[in-house]
């Protein structure tokens, strides 16, 4: 058996506006999906028969890492609430590339990749399957799993099932860990990692390391219950900017609170944090992506907390606080009506669990 797992992720900054190119921050949470993969007679995921049509993240990976393989039974396991906000779909692309990867091993040909994505051409994963040649030798299990692959193969998914629109701070975000800042530029003061491009929107990835003021508060989610689809969320705000031009100007002062929030985030100035979502949500409400259910949970949660906002696509989902006193708040958040769930900030990111017996298929043989 082969298997891995990913984080969720909430975002601290700049959702819907990272659509756009604007700046925008996430961290990995507590919370997981695990993905485990065996050979089986007939294709089946979490015990039934595999349908393309009801897991289309997992297809559009199937034809990438697996055209022609063997059939596989699947199982997906996590504590990640889907459709709320929290990375459910992107965790799963992550954990699902990195056990296919590992299943298959890699082709190596003079002593570098033989097939594969890399930040250098990662635009390929958008047509289809890497043409294969003869190669050297293949290498297996967890070795031949590369954390930079997986985060461009989740974006590509998302981008396909979002209907071309996706920014890849999720899937960064649930790959690598930590916490990581999109841009619209290379900024000099944090951790580069690579550039992404799609639709002629290009962003520029990089990690942050946070200062050890982030010990004492704890990020405290509010979930309402309210299944709101991300593609449904990004195509009100397209229809949104496309009938009022000028309300870009919100989506470019999300960007500005952002980079705000980023500076007090590195100094370790929680309070100023804290301060950068309460504004930011205030926009995202202009915007129409919030609700009357996250209305309830914010509103609850807001005098014990640093600062609250819905995280996410919005449109119900889940919201978040950050807050030195996490039980006081999650029981606020649950007098109001929400489930919650507790996470320090910036988890681990994605971990190959199992590498038993790969890989399950040599393709290059």
């Amino acid at each position: 058996m082969v298997q891995a797992s990913a984080p969720g992720k909430c975002i601290l900054f700049g959702e819907h506006a990272v659509v756009y190119g604007q700046p925008a921050v996430a961290v990995a949470i507590d919370q997981r999906m695990t993905v485990s993969l065996e050979i089986s007679d007939v294709w089946r995921i979490d015990g039934m028969r595999f349908s393309p049509e009801r897991h289309p993240h997992v297809e559009s990976l199937k034809q990438r890492l697996w055209a022609n393989g063997p059939s596989l039974s699947i199982k997906v396991n996590g504590d990640i609430p889907p459709a709320s906000g929290l990375g459910s779909s992107a965790a799963l692309s992550v954990a699902a590339s990195a056990a296919l990867r590992c299943a298959r091993g890699r082709q190596i040909k003079d002593d570098d990749w033989g097939e594969g994505w890399t930040a250098a051409r990662p635009n390929a994963v958008y047509t289809g399957p890497w043409d294969v040649e003869q190669g050297d030798s293949v290498q297996t299990g967890k070795d031949s799993v590369d954390v930079d692959e997986c985060a461009i193969l989740s974006h590509a998914v998302e981008a396909s099932a979002q209907g071309g629109r996706a920014s890849p701070l999720d899937s960064s975000t649930c790959s690598h860990g930590g916490c990581i800042v999109l841009s619209d530029k290379v900024e000099s003061d944090l951790n580069w990692i690579y550039s992404r491009t799609l639709n002629d929107v290009s962003w520029e990835v990089h990690a942050v390391d946070l200062p050890k003021e982030i010990e004492d508060v704890w990020l405290v989610i509010g979930n309402t219950g309210i299944h709101a689809p991300t593609s449904e969320q990004v195509a009100k705000v397209a229809r949104l900017l496309e009938n009022e031009p000028g309300r870009m100007r919100e989506i470019e002062t999300i960007g500005i609170i952002a980079r705000r929030g980023i500076a007090a985030l590195k100094e370790g100035n929680m309070e100023g944090v804290g301060r950068a979502m309460r504004e930011n949500h205030l926009l995202l409400r202009s915007i129409g992506v919030s609700c009357s259910e996250l209305e309830s949970l914010i509103s609850a949660a807001a005098p014990s907390s640093l600062g609250v906002k819905l995280t996410g696509a919005g449109g119900g989902g889940c919201m978040i606080a950050l807050t030195r006193n996490p039980k006081e708040t999650s029981e606020a958040i649950e007098l109001a009506g929400g489930r919650t769930l507790i996470s320090k900030i910036a988890a681990h990111g994605l971990i190959v669990e199992s590498d038993d017996n790969s890989p399950l298929w040599n393709p290059f043989e």
